[in-house]
């Protein structure tokens, strides 16, 4: 696209703004989300490492928690990543005492996973963390543009779900239409 065209595009689409690239002009929101999303991780990477713990961690040890033991399997299926990534995470997360893996007495090839009872100060200072970088990232939102922050965002999450058969029976993924 010529310099004339980003400038017609530009003019012609106010959403479009000279902060993103040219090529996301169709795109202004997912070139938002993408930014955002972006930053949030790494800002949660910075106070997990006070923790111990590795981006991504945290929703494993969640899982655990909240689930108690489960099938490697499942743990892979439920954090929606690689299950090499999940491997090493587990290995990191074993060797720190805060998770347990052990043969499922069901199924001896599947592997059970659990959070350790040492785990229970981790699970503190990840409420601590997630609640500080909530207050964080709305700081100056008010509690309705909050509740309407957390509405959109669930059904863009509902619209992404459509897209594939992977989405997480979550909160709002359990609620998609």
């Amino acid at each position: 696209m010529s310099a004339t065209q980003e400038v017609a595009t530009s003019q012609a689409d106010p959403a479009c703004t000279e902060e993103a690239p040219s090529a996301a002009c169709g795109g202004q929101v997912s070139y938002a989300i993408s930014r955002v999303a972006r930053m949030h991780r790494a800002a949660a990477g910075r106070l997990l490492r006070g923790a111990g713990l590795y981006p991504g961690q945290e929703f494993v040890m969640m899982h655990l928690w909240d689930a108690g033991a489960v099938r490697q399997s499942e743990l892979i299926k439920a954090v929606e990543l690689d299950p090499s990534t999940v491997t090493k995470m587990l290995q990191r997360l074993e060797q720190a005492g805060h998770v347990r893996r052990r043969p499922d007495p069901r199924d001896g090839r599947a592997v059970l996973v659990e959070a350790t009872e040492d785990s229970c100060g981790l699970h503190d200072e990840v409420t601590r963390v997630w609640t500080g970088l909530e207050e964080h990232t709305l700081a100056g939102l008010s509690t309705d543009e909050r509740e309407q922050l957390a509405g959109l965002l669930a059904r863009v999450e509902a619209n992404l779900c459509t897209e594939t058969t992977d989405c997480p029976a979550g909160p709002t993924g359990g609620d998609r239409p």
